[in-house]
C-alpha cells in the first residue's frame, strides 16, 4: 500500500514537471511569434512609405524654386513700382514748370495789351506822336519774347466759334449774307495760348 502511494506521488511530480515544460515552451513560442509579428510589421510599414529619398530631395528642389520665383516676382514689383514713382514725379515737376511759366506770362499780358492799345490809338490817331516808334519798338521786343516762351495770340477773325479759344460777348448780324452762323466778326480783346493750352480766352463779336 505504501509503495503504492508513493508511485503515485512520483508520477504526479513527473507530469508536473512536464506540465511546467510545457509551459515554458508555450510561452517561448509566443514571443517567437511575437517578434515574427513585429518583423512583419515593421516590413509592412517601410513598404507603405512611397517616399524615396530622391523623392524627397526632388521636392524640395520645387519648393526652393517657387520660393526663388517668388522672390524675383516681388523683386520685379519694386522695379516697377519705383519706376511708376519717378515718371510721377517727372510729370509733377514738368507740370509745376508750365504752371510757373504760365502764372509768369499771364501776369505780362495786361501790360502787353495796355502797351498794343496805346500803339493803335497813336496810329489812328491825326497827330503824329513822337513817341509812336518808341512804343512800337517795345512792342516788338515783348512780342517777340513772349513768342519764345511759346506764346501765340488768338485774334483771327472770318474763323468759326471754337468754345476752346473764344468767349463769345455779344452777336451781330454777318455782313454778308453767304457768312455762315456763329462766324468771329471782331476781336475785342485778343486771346493767348502757350503751346497748345489756351491761358486766356479771346473776346470776340460772332455772326447770328
Amino acid at each position: 500500500m505504501e509503495n503504492k502511494d508513493k508511485n503515485e506521488k512520483e508520477n504526479e511530480k513527473e507530469f508536473g514537471a512536464f506540465d511546467h515544460q510545457g509551459e515554458h515552451e508555450g510561452a517561448g513560442t509566443q514571443e517567437v511569434e511575437s517578434e515574427g509579428e513585429m518583423e512583419d510589421a515593421g516590413e509592412t510599414e517601410a513598404s507603405e512609405d512611397p517616399i524615396t529619398e530622391e523623392e524627397r530631395l526632388s521636392y524640395r528642389v520645387q519648393e526652393l524654386e517657387a520660393e526663388v520665383k517668388n522672390l524675383q516676382d516681388q523683386q520685379l514689383r519694386r522695379v516697377a513700382e519705383m519706376e511708376n514713382i519717378k515718371k510721377r514725379m517727372q510729370r509733377e515737376r514738368i507740370q509745376l514748370f508750365e504752371q510757373a511759366q504760365i502764372g509768369a506770362v499771364e501776369s505780362f499780358l495786361p501790360v502787353f495789351d495796355d502797351l498794343m492799345r496805346t500803339l493803335q490809338a497813336m496810329e489812328s490817331s491825326d497827330t503824329e506822336s513822337p513817341y509812336f516808334e518808341g512804343v512800337q519798338m517795345i512792342v516788338n521786343k515783348f512780342n517777340d519774347i513772349l513768342t519764345e516762351k511759346g506764346l501765340t495770340r488768338i485774334d483771327e477773325t472770318g474763323v468759326p466759334f471754337n468754345v476752346n479759344d473764344h468767349d463769345a460777348l455779344m452777336r451781330q448780324k454777318a455782313p454778308d449774307d453767304s457768312m455762315e452762323s456763329d462766324t468771329v466778326l471782331q476781336i475785342l480783346e485778343s486771346g493767348y495760348k502757350l503751346g497748345d493750352r489756351t491761358i486766356r480766352h479771346a473776346k470776340v463779336i460772332v455772326s447770328e
